[in-house]
This record gives structure tokens, C-alpha cells and sequence, in this order.
């Protein structure tokens, strides 16, 4: 008689069709693995194509060589004065702005004054400043070129404007360069003019403000609840607390911040002393997490041979776990702060969409934000801000990029392996 199969028997028919299902069904899941990674990966590179493309032109500038006659210029201005006490004075005074406009027809035609920016004459103003000996001789001065005619030199502008900017690149009158006024100006009515300094520095400031006050309050609740707080139910009642205070939506320590802090403390609105308070209540839930896994996660024997060897439960803590625990700890702040870094809703509960022509001088000075400078730009009529807030869109992943690079560097210079 046949002896009977066992059921371990890798060779009968059924077993060699099951194992081929399975080996077919891992394989189809490595494949939607390997689809998903590939979907990612281009809708990454759409959105990064997207912005280099749109964002590149945002960082540079048309400009028309404009000759201006000031001895002919309807300008009361004496040279003399400008090299007194009261030269500021004497520029705001007198009309440099109708003289740019008079000398952008006299070049141009009846339509000169359309070719040029609305803050042309800001170009002029500082031509004098620096040299005043000007006033006495017709120079020419690169002024910004209008919305229409700069779009136009990037491939982008409507047909009466591309064949205006022809007709003054054959006559030698346009330039296209780097666009420094971009990252060293504030916000503008003119997209010629505006610049992300203003954004970048309160985002500055108000990063500063947010890691002040969420860093070490959310460490020391950590190793509070990990290492010294009884357990109870008002521990697990605090535990639950700070989990659902991570998943809140922005929003609402928006309302918080505009109840406490503005209507209630009457601290400065705007500014990024309230901004980043504001930042740091939603932040250091997410820090006290964090933190207390990587407390949880340093092995006990660390601490019992710290007390083995006579140290003190708080010496255990700040000499021996802390350090071990301080990567993970860096990891959870630089997930809280690039969220902070990227959020829009609570600034504006608390008013930092306020119109920012200077960058601000300390916390307490009007200011806002990179992304709130992105959120408004986008909501311009005209089109010289799309390619503006492509850019501050760049300059917004950078600075994240940046802060997360080094945060890295810090965890992986204070981890320690046992």
C-alpha cells in the first residue's frame, strides 16, 4: 500500500499551488509598496518642479534704463542740502516722484509713465542720496520695470506687454538680474518692491519665543510625569489631557491665545511675542510626548547602576537619563516646531496678518510670518505676487529644511549608544 502524505508535505499538488498563491500575493504587495513609493515620489517632484519654476522668477527683476534730466526736472531740491543735518528732510519734500513720471513720458511716450513701477522713484531718490552731484546733469538709472513688463520679459506677460518690452530690449533699455530687494525688504503694495526680510525675521523671533517657552516646560513635565509622579488617577487624568491637547486642532490655541493673551493680558497684538506664545502652548504637548517615550525608553539598568554606585535620584536623572533620552527628546521638538513653523490658523486669530512695511526690532514690535505672508500674497489681485509667493514659498522650505538639518546635528551629536 501507499504510505499516506503527511501534512507537512512540501511536494503535493495542493501544497505547491498554496505556496505559489503566496509567493504571487507577496509579490503583488511589493509592487503596490514600490506604487505607492513612485506615486510619492512624483507628486513630490511635481510640487518642488512647480515651485523652482514658479518661485525662480520671483528672485529676479526687470528694469529699464531710464534717462532723467534733473536740471530740467520740476523739482525744487538743493544739493546743498543734502549734505546737511536735514537731508532726509529735503528728499521727502520735494517732488521726486512727478520728475520720474515726467521723464518716463519724455522718454517713452504719453504711455512712459505705465513702463515703470509705481516705486520707480524710489530708485531715483536713492540715486540722489548717494550721489548728489547728480542734480546738476541728465544720468540715466535703472529703475524697477512695471508688473506687465516684467512678466512679459519672463515669458509670462499679455501681448501688448511683450511687444512693449520688445521694442526696449532692441533699443538696449531692459536687464533682467537677481532680485536683491526680495530678501532684504518687507511687504509692499507694489510687487516690485516687496520683500520676505519683514516675514522672515518675525518667523525668526517668533521661533525663538515658541522654543523659549515650549522646550524647557515641556522637558521638565516629562521627566516630572516619568520620573516623579505618582500613579493615580489624576496622573492618568493629566496623561489623557496632554494626548488629546496634541490632536487639537491650531485653531483653537488661536481663540485661546486672542482670550488670554490680547483681550484678557492686553499684551502687544501683532507681535511676535504673542505669536510665539501662542506657538508654545500648541507645541509642547507634542514635546511632553516625545519626551516622555524617550525617558520611558532608556533601559533600567542605567538606573540602578547610577544608584548602585551612590547617586542621587535627581543626579540619576540630569547626569544619566537625560542625556540618553535627550536625542529622542530633540526629535519630538523638531516635529513640534516644524508644525509651528507651517501654521497659518492661530496668527491670524491673534492679528498677525497686520499690513508689515518694516521688519520688526524685538518680540514686541508689530510682525508676521512666513506662511501668513504667503496666505496674503496669494489673495493679490495682481499677478506679480504669484511668482512672489512661489518664492517665499522656497525661502519657507529652506529655513525648515535648515532648522531641521540642524537639529539633526544635535541629536546625533549628543546620542550615546550603550
Amino acid at each position: 500500500m501507499r504510505a499516506a502524505r503527511k501534512p507537512t508535505d512540501w511536494k503535493t499538488d495542493a501544497m505547491q499551488r498554496r505556496i505559489t498563491r503566496r509567493y504571487a500575493a507577496e509579490r503583488r504587495f511589493k509592487l503596490m509598496g514600490l506604487g505607492a513609493v513612485l506615486i510619492s515620489v512624483a507628486f513630490l517632484a511635481f510640487l518642488l518642479i512647480t515651485m523652482l519654476g514658479n518661485g525662480a522668477r520671483g528672485f529676479t527683476q526687470t528694469e529699464i534704463r531710464l534717462p532723467v534730466d534733473f536740471p530740467r526736472a520740476a523739482m525744487i531740491l538743493d544739493p546743498a542740502a543734502l549734505k546737511g543735518p536735514h537731508a532726509e528732510v529735503a528728499l521727502a519734500t520735494a517732488d521726486i516722484e512727478g520728475a520720474t513720471t515726467a521723464a518716463a513720458v519724455a522718454a517713452f511716450g504719453p504711455a512712459g509713465a505705465d513702463y515703470i513701477s509705481d516705486s520707480a522713484w524710489l530708485k531715483v531718490r536713492d540715486a540722489i542720496r548717494d550721489d548728489p552731484s547728480v542734480l546738476a546733469r541728465k544720468v540715466e538709472i535703472d529703475v524697477p520695470a512695471a508688473t506687465a513688463i516684467d512678466l512679459a520679459a519672463k515669458g509670462k506677460g499679455e501681448p501688448p506687454a511683450e511687444a512693449i518690452y520688445k521694442r526696449l530690449n532692441v533699443e538696449g533699455r531692459v536687464s533682467t538680474g537677481f532680485n536683491a530687494t526680495f530678501l532684504t525688504s518687507a511687504d509692499s503694495t507694489d510687487p516690485t518692491r516687496v520683500g520676505i526680510w519683514g516675514a522672515l525675521k518675525g518667523s525668526l523671533l517668533t521661533m525663538f519665543v515658541t522654543l523659549l517657552l515650549a522646550f524647557p516646560v515641556g522637558v521638565l513635565a516629562a521627566i516630572y510625569l516619568e520620573e516623579y509622579a505618582p500613579r493615580n488617577r489624576w496622573t492618568d487624568l493629566i496623561e489623557v489631557s496632554i494626548n488629546n491637547l496634541a490632536a487639537v486642532p491650531s485653531i483653537i490655541f488661536g481663540l485661546l491665545g486672542l482670550a488670554v493673551f490680547l483681550n484678557f493680558m492686553h499684551l502687544p497684538r501683532s507681535a511676535a511675542l504673542v505669536g510665539g506664545t501662542t506657538l508654545a502652548l500648541m507645541t509642547m504637548p507634542v514635546i511632553v510626548i516625545a519626551g516622555r517615550n524617550a525617558i520611558k525608553s532608556v533601559p533600567p539598568s542605567i538606573r540602578d547602576a547610577a544608584l548602585g554606585i551612590g547617586a542621587s535620584p535627581v543626579q540619576v536623572v540630569f547626569h544619566h537619563v537625560l542625556p540618553l533620552a535627550l536625542p529622542g527628546i530633540l526629535t519630538g521638538t523638531i516635529i513640534g516646531m516644524a508644525r509651528a513653523l507651517g501654521e497659518t490658523a492661530p496668527l491670524l486669530m491673534i492679528g498677525m496678518r497686520a499690513f508689515i512695511a518694516t521688519p520688526p526690532g524685538g518680540i514686541a514690535d508689530p510682525a508676521t510670518v512666513l506662511p501668513v505672508q504667503i496666505f496674503l500674497w496669494s489673495d493679490e489681485v495682481s499677478r506679480g505676487f504669484v511668482e512672489k509667493t512661489s518664492a517665499a514659498i522656497i525661502v519657507l522650505l529652506v529655513f525648515l529644511l535648515t532648522m531641521n538639518g540642524l537639529a539633526i546635528y544635535l541629536r546625533n551629536k549628543f546620542e550615546q549608544r550603550w
